[in-house]
């Protein structure tokens, strides 16, 4: 294989596992007995909010649909900061295993109330090691963010799905 297709390569093997990740048949819980088993945070940010039909929140400035979905689609990546009432999640640098010279970081921003594809937007940030160890700044292509962006709403109109009863 040769060099110049690493990138390429990386890139694709990053969006494949967002992919996957996003359409997992994971079953999770509808409504957690209990706050132990409510995860980080413990569901805090969600009492005493109204909910609508199209899942979103009047106690908080985001839909909280798209807000699970980017968390649990980019789960493998190490968390650094989150806002749930301004709707941005910003993870740490995170290196795939097959290419430890490369790592990824995202921002997502969660936009608007309502589960609508331009009430997201995420940017990824790619970081290549020179020979000294030193990390420089490299291109991420636009097709691999539209894939995330396409995977956190796909996750999201799934949860939705699970809401419904029936």
């Amino acid at each position: 294989m040769t060099l110049s297709r690493l990138p390429v390569l990386t890139a694709a093997a990053l969006a494949c596992a967002l992919t996957v990740t996003a359409c997992g048949t994971r079953e999770r819980p509808a409504e957690p007995a209990s706050a132990g088993e409510r995860g980080f945070l413990g569901g805090m940010f969600n009492r005493g909010s109204a909910r609508t039909v199209d899942g979103s929140e009047s106690g908080i400035g985001v839909n909280s649909l798209l807000w699970r979905a980017s968390l649990e689609v980019l789960h493998f990546m190490p968390i650094s900061e989150t806002d749930p009432f301004g709707g941005v999640i910003i993870t740490d640098w995170y290196a795939i295993p097959e290419a430890p010279s490369e790592r990824f970081r995202a921002t997502v921003y969660i936009l608007d109330t309502r589960l609508r594809a331009d009430a997201l937007s995420v940017q990824l940030f790619k970081q290549v090691r020179e020979g000294e160890g030193q990390w420089r700044d490299a291109n991420v292509d636009t097709a691999t963010r539209l894939q995330v962006e396409n995977a956190i709403l796909t996750r999201a109109r799934q949860l939705r799905i699970q809401r419904i009863p029936g």
